[in-house]
């Protein structure tokens, strides 16, 4: 897997690290950034879902009105 290397502010990581319970820097960003893939695939369910629910009832033939 290729590695990147970037600079952070020193006193984000130090938050990370103490609420997420982890005692080293670069561990306590890759959950971070897993954390975030993570919700964002949830998201991505929940919408589509949501999409495909208002998809089909669009389809539905609708009844006269009025």
């Amino acid at each position: 897997m290729a590695r990147i290397t970037i600079d952070l502010d020193a006193e984000l990581v130090v938050e990370v690290m103490g609420l997420a319970g982890i005692g080293s820097p670069q561990d306590a960003v890759e959950a971070v950034v897993r954390d975030y893939i993570a919700r964002g695939h949830r998201t991505e369910t929940r919408t589509e879902f949501k999409d495909r629910n208002l998809r089909e009832i669009d389809a539905k033939p609708q009844e006269p009105q009025g």
